[in-house]
């Protein structure tokens, strides 16, 4: 996410191109659906299709799936929603919406600038990063980024909102003001917030971007805020000088008796030529150790490669990476992240696939 201004002059001008290339090939709630007290039923994306054609989906998806930058994805009713990363004209976040998570269409953005308190704090800022949804007893609650490239100067804020729905009354998005910040100097950035519980009902934050890696905080689960202000951060995962510190975007999972952490590693938004991968690993704890399949740890530099375009360069999709993840009430569970357009000059996509785990347990993107 840190780069993601270099980027910015450029997509405007490439959305007629990416749109009029729909034809796409393959290449961030938590362990449950978010919306799962909702008991409205959703058409499944694989109704009429043998199971065969369901990891296909990034070949069929269509309408609104460009500009798409660090998506995450949440089901209310029978409806899904993303939010990602404000672009242009789009601004200070962007949201779309899907009956079936194939064909999306746009939707107003949950608010239309950046809160005046985040721009004091960061000034400078011209639109909101990473964005992250979750479901919390009655409540959704956004949380987004402020920051400028490459600084630390940074702050998590939260929305809360009773419904995604635009057209449901009493829908309106409530500002809850800051979460947290950092500062230049601090050992960690406070950008691309993920929302996690334990299973004993703990609420947490994962967050972080490069210098000393991702790190992990506990929320008030009244408020949504951290429950002690002066705690420490706690690290899950970092990468060595010689890699660039190239991590990010934290998002947390629970399956199968662990937590599995997915990150973004080495470079985003050079379009194209973006290195960004998907990576993840596993623990007891959602507090760490994170470990990869080969038994490193994540605080090592440690992460199975999840998902990865080919070095040789003949996948059309560059850079995979920032993900959501979203177990939906069916069984299924869904990866959403963005990935570089090479037929499109670089245009930062959609991509949406299956996740299925093998015998012994580890997750792989189809």
């Amino acid at each position: 996410m840190r780069h993601v201004l270099i980027m910015g002059a450029i997509w405007a001008s490439l959305a007629p191109l990416a749109l009029a290339a729909q034809t796409i090939t393959v290449a961030k709630n938590g362990s449950a659906s978010p919306a799962s007290s909702d008991d409205t039923a959703a058409p499944s994306v694989c109704a009429n299709a043998r199971s065969v054609d369901c990891p296909q989906m990034n070949d069929r998806l269509a309408g609104d799936i460009v500009p798409a930058h660090d998506p995450v994805l949440i089901r209310e009713g029978d409806t899904y929603y993303s939010y990602s990363t404000g672009q242009r004209d789009r601004l200070p976040i962007l949201a779309r919406t899907s009956r079936d998570l194939i064909t999306w269409r746009a939707l107003p953005g949950p608010i239309s600038a950046i809160p005046k308190w985040a721009l004091a704090a960061v000034p400078g800022a011209r639109d909101i990063w990473a964005p992250d949804i979750s479901r919390t007893r009655d409540r959704f609650r956004l949380y987004y980024s402020v920051s400028t490239f490459g600084k630390q100067r940074s702050v998590i804020g939260l929305l809360t909102n009773t419904t995604l729905d635009p057209a449901k009354r009493g829908y309106g998005w409530r500002d809850e003001g800051l979460v947290i910040g950092s500062k230049e100097g601090d050992n960690f950035n406070a950008i691309d917030p993920n929302f996690a519980r334990d299973r004993e009902g703990g609420q947490w934050l994962a967050l972080g971007s490069y210098w000393t890696g991702l790190k992990i905080v506990r929320l008030d689960p009244k408020t949504g805020k951290l429950a002690d202000p002066a705690a420490p951060p706690i690290a899950i995962a970092r990468r060595a000088a010689s890699d660039g510190t190239a991590i990010e975007a934290a998002f947390i999972v629970d399956h199968g008796g662990w937590y599995w952490l997915i990150a973004s590693f080495d470079h985003c938004c050079r379009g194209a030529d973006s290195n960004y991968h998907l990576v993840i690993g596993r623990s007891t704890k959602i507090t760490g150790p994170y470990v990869d399949r080969s038994g490193r740890p994540m605080l090592d530099g440690g992460g199975t490669v999840l998902v990865q375009a080919d070095a040789a360069g003949r996948d059309r999709f560059r850079g995979p990476g920032h993900a959501g993840f979203l177990h939906d009430r069916d069984g299924n569970d869904y990866l959403i992240y963005h990935a570089y357009d090479r037929d499109a000059r670089g245009v930062p996509t959609l991509r949406l696939t299956r996740v299925r785990w093998d015998a012994d347990g580890w997750p792989a993107a189809q």
